[in-house]
């Protein structure tokens, strides 16, 4: 593994051909970013050069600093809508501060090694908010698509729903066709041409055909945004106050989360398709040091993009040579060629995010996981349509809590207490649970199989099914826990009550028990209250000692010959009786 956030084994045997595959790469990856910086920041209620900005200095930074040697950063689709959320409510002065501070957050989780924490977030919740940013993103460019006017944009879908709907009776011609161009060429440049990238050209040729035939009618970038220049902007510290900070602390959580996930996913895509290995720490570390600097010169926050990742590899990457060959390219190409950009149709980048959103759908999981029908459908429909409806701020932290909630149903379920005794057919006399019947238990001794994890969640169960023995007042209660392979302190709690509540008038004794709950009872001086004595590494261990410490004149008459000692144990008690009558 590597060091903390060293730069060794980067770098490990790099030569003159590597360098080469890398700026080749970078040059590919550069070109496809361009179009798509300026899309995720149009649909972000952002100007398009903030995207571009991002894609230079985030793709720069998280190369440089980043935990992936393949990982491509910059503005992404997922973020569209938070951040479109965030503009319409707070101004994009305070969605600078907000990425700044998500920056530190992801920073911070860096320095303290939460990467690893990533991978519990249940895969139900992320394909729902991703599916959800999918259709969200995918609706939006409808209107510049069919080339619709005086559309006013809102925070929330159905409202934007309703305006495309109030509007359908205005559609531009010119400007599907421009979008159809676009699309087409998106399509087919693969299939024909694999190593060009379709985005580029298909803005290239829309924005040609549109110029030249019908350059009146469509609205452009520049007719609608401003001309785009061909510098990067001044260095500038937003205005910061307390006040600031407090309110946007949960917009840039959510940034900061939906970063961490969406990077670390990218870097395991990257993984699998290089068989390397990433450093989530680090990545979470670069990120960080990203999204703190790029605010400060206008950028949008940024994050691991999974397809300009996988492009990149595919073109032949070796190192973070190639990401930061990506961002310098972006650079030249804005100095060289900024101002043309302002010629590009609206409805040309409204296919390329359509593609992007259509791509990043994970529609196959969707359904898949829908056509399992558990409750991890569940969690996933609420997910999606809380992100879709609602906002991701309220549609992953309800997704989790959902997602813990059934995952502790279905694990206190797992959780069995159930009576048993040996079975006289076997041959090592194992303790099942089926053969206990009315007329086959021992009134004195009572044995329970408990078996799952002994949690919040189900230790009120757990001490419900011991409470019944209790009252029916055995002498001995052996409880084999060699399948309990966890307990928490509300589990320690309930079996102390046991403890307590038997020990008045009997004797409790434990086989089996592993290491993690041993250690609790320990911890917590229940193990003390038990005593050392009173716990065997086997079963058959405990029997013995149980047998020894009956009631023996209780014996007497027994007819349920539970143990295969019970047949001596009754002949002895009951000549034990004959004699003391006869004397």
């Amino acid at each position: 593994m590597q060091q903390k956030f060293s730069f060794s084994g980067r770098y490990s045997g790099y030569n003159l051909r590597n360098f080469q595959k890398d700026v080749l790469s970078g040059l590919v990856v550069g070109v496809i970013a361009i179009p798509l910086g300026m899309a995720f920041a149009i649909a972000s209620g952002v100007k398009p050069e903030y995207g571009i900005y991002t894609t230079i200095i985030a793709g720069i930074l998280i190369s440089v600093f980043g935990g992936s040697k393949y990982q491509i950063g910059g503005p992404t689709g997922a973020f569209i809508p938070i951040l479109f959320g965030i503009v319409m409510t707070y101004g994009y002065e305070n969605l600078l501060i907000a990425g700044f501070l998500a920056g530190i957050m992801l920073l911070l989780m860096g320095i303290l090694r939460l990467g690893s924490l990533i991978k519990f977030i249940p895969r139900p919740v992320t394909v729902g908010f991703t599916s959800g940013i999918a259709v969200i993103i995918f609706f939006g460019q409808i209107g510049n698509f069919l080339g619709l006017t005086g559309t006013k944009t809102h925070e929330y879908f159905h409202q934007n729903v309703f305006e495309v709907i109030s509007h359908i009776n205005i559609i531009n011609f010119y400007s599907i066709l421009t979008a159809l161009i676009c699309l087409m060429t998106i399509i087919l440049t693969p299939k024909f041409i694999p190593k060009v990238p379709g985005p580029i050209i298909g803005l290239v040729l829309s924005t040609i055909v549109a110029s030249i035939f019908f350059p009146s009618h469509v609205a452009t970038i520049g007719s609608t945004y401003g001309d785009i220049p061909n510098s990067l902007p001044k260095f500038h510290i937003p205005e910061i106050t307390v006040e600031r900070i407090i309110s946007l602390l949960g917009p840039a959580f959510v940034i900061a989360m939906l970063g961490a996930i969406e990077s670390l996913l990218s870097a395991v895509v990257a993984d699998g398709m290089t068989k390397s290995k990433h450093n989530s720490n680090r990545e979470l570390f670069g990120q960080g040091i990203a999204n703190m600097v790029t605010p400060l010169f206008g950028g949008i926050p940024a994050t691991g993009a999974i397809a300009r990742t996988a492009t990149n590899i595919k073109n032949g990457a070796f190192s973070p040579i190639a990401g930061i060959t990506h961002g310098f390219v972006v650079l030249i190409i804005l100095l060289l060629f900024g101002p043309y950009a302002s010629n590009i149709p609206l409805a040309s980048m409204a296919p390329i995010l359509m593609v992007v959103a259509w791509n990043m759908s994970e529609r196959k999981v969707f359904i898949h996981l829908l056509k399992t029908k558990t409750e991890d459908s569940l969690v996933l429909v609420i997910t999606f349509l809380l992100t879709v409806f609602v906002n991701l701020t309220v549609a992953v932290p309800v997704g989790l809590l959902l997602a813990i909630l059934l995952f502790t149903k279905r694990m206190s379920e797992m959780l069995v207490t159930v009576k048993a005794l040996p079975n006289p057919d076997t041959k090592q006399k194992k303790v099942e649970s089926q053969v206990v019947t009315d007329g086959h238990d021992c009134p004195q001794i009572s044995i329970y199989n408990v078996e799952g994890p002994l949690f919040f969640g189900a230790a009120q169960t757990f001490e419900s099914s011991i409470m019944k023995t209790i009252n029916l007042k055995p002498r001995v209660l052996l409880l084999r826990m060699g399948r309990v392979p966890f307990m928490d302190t509300t589990g320690e709690v309930y079996l102390s009550s046991i403890v307590k509540d038997f020990s008045k008038s009997g004797i409790i004794l434990i086989s089996g028990m592993k290491s993690q709950p041993k250690k609790m009872l320990k911890k917590t001086g229940l193990y003390d209250l038990i005593g050392e004595e009173n716990f065997f590494d086997h079963t058959g261990e405990a029997i013995d000692y149980a047998l020894k410490h009956l009631d023996q004149d209780k014996c007497i008459g027994c007819k349920h010959f539970a143990f295969s000692e019970c047949t001596v144990l009754s002949k002895e008690n009951h000549k034990k009786l004959l004699t003391k009558s006869s004397s």
